[in-house]
């Protein structure tokens, strides 16, 4: 074992021990970087959340004055633990049979603590462009962090040639994945005793409506696409996840409320699917209820929106993944990331880190050890392409 990977083992068991559940503050894990970086001569610059309890954290490693160089982008939260069954503490990493297991060490905070790791050796060998730092928070509840890290570093005149996202994909570069846009729809009807119901307009029964319009829309993009055979389903999927309505079986309920979200290929318009869901709300449930009670009314609230990424399969940012991973071939995933952000933001951007899919968000999460060593050569053969020695 080289001394770069105790170096990378030892950071990763920190980044883990810090609890960075989305619903927590992520300063502390944040600080530590800062302080680590600092170490190296290092400044790094510091976003913050509203209430001012979580950060992004930006630094830039070599020429600050230079145009290029490569950001190396990950997120520092983690979903939850509760109600799953860890058989060891999930914020103390251990390390067995060829794995690191503890919340976090899948997605993402391996690739943050590699891309830490490698701090001292590119500052050693003199990079000729800079290699940016970005680390954000909230990822995991609408990508809510890195907006503010693009809006209040990239604002600044910073053009980097591409932008890496170490997200897990077992070190094969990603060059799409679906966006994600999801929403909450609140149905308020009109209460009555359940004896009485055509005199009411039941709440339940028109978000049921709603419900079984989405999945007739989920059924025809099944069925008629459009389509994109490099995802595994390859086409626009929609998906109700959560229901909650009325009081009592004897009441008409007054209101009910749903949440579902559809996940789009780059071919798809997402402005399409809610369009045809609002249509079928304004013609078909709307007039049907207000002519009983004029006061009845849906809405409907977005509450998250994520970007797709489609990045061409010619463009220099491929072919430099490809170069560094060594791989021959890329692929399109269904999970979002904050690639599509980036993309948006005009920089050219892959997703490639160490890591399955597979193993995100489960209990007893785990990275392999020889995916942590890939990493860790991708980031050398980088070293190697923007170092001067």
């Amino acid at each position: 074992m080289q001394a770069t990977d105790l170096v990378c083992h030892d950071i990763l068991k920190r980044l883990i021990a810090f609890d960075t559940t989305s619903r927590n503050s992520n300063l502390p894990l944040i600080e530590w970087v800062k302080d680590y970086l600092a170490g190296f001569g290092v400044e790094s610059e510091l976003t913050y959340d509203d209430a001012g309890q979580k950060a992004n954290l930006f630094a830039t490693l070599g020429p600050a004055d230079r145009s290029g160089g490569v950001i190396l982008s990950g997120h520092t939260d983690v979903v939850p633990v509760d109600g799953q069954d860890w058989v060891t503490d999930p914020f103390d990493m251990l390390e067995k049979d060829g794995r690191l297991y503890g919340r976090g060490t899948c997605d993402m905070k391996s690739f943050v603590a590699v891309s830490l790791a490698m701090v001292p050796q590119f500052l050693e060998r003199q990079l000729t462009v800079p290699i940016h730092l970005a680390f954000s928070y909230d990822e995991e509840v609408g990508c809510i962090g890195v907006r503010r890290l693009i809006d209040g570093n990239l604002s600044k005149g910073i053009r980097p040639q591409a932008c890496i996202v170490g997200e897990p994909t077992n070190m094969q570069p990603v060059i799409a994945h679906k966006g994600k846009r999801s929403f909450q729809v609140n149905v308020r009807g009109m209460e009555a005793h359940s004896s009485l119901a055509p005199k009411g307009v039941n709440a339940v029964e028109y978000a049921a409506e709603i419900v079984a319009h989405i999945k007739s829309l989920a059924r025809q993009k099944a069925a008629d696409g459009p389509y994109d055979q490099m995802f595994d389903i390859p086409h626009t999927t929609l998906h109700t996840g959560t229901i909650n309505g009325g009081t009592a079986l004897n009441i008409v309920p007054l209101n009910c409320s749903f949440e579902f979200e559809y996940r789009y290929i780059p071919a798809d318009n997402p402005d399409d699917l809610l369009a045809a869901v609002q249509a079928f709300i304004d013609t078909q449930c709307l007039p049907e209820m207000q002519a009983i009670d004029p006061t009845t009314s849906i809405t409907v609230e977005e509450l998250s929106s994520i970007p797709g990424l489609d990045t061409d399969e010619d463009d220099e940012v491929v072919q430099l993944a490809k170069a560094l991973s060594g791989a021959n071939s890329v692929s399109k995933v269904a999970f979002g990331t904050e690639a599509g952000l980036f993309q948006q933001a005009d920089v050219p951007t892959i997703v490639c880190g160490p890591a399955h899919i597979d193993q995100a968000h489960k209990p007893n999460e785990f990275v392999e050890i020889s995916q942590v060593a890939q990493c860790e050569a991708f980031m050398g053969r980088l070293m190697d392409r923007v170092c001067a020695d």
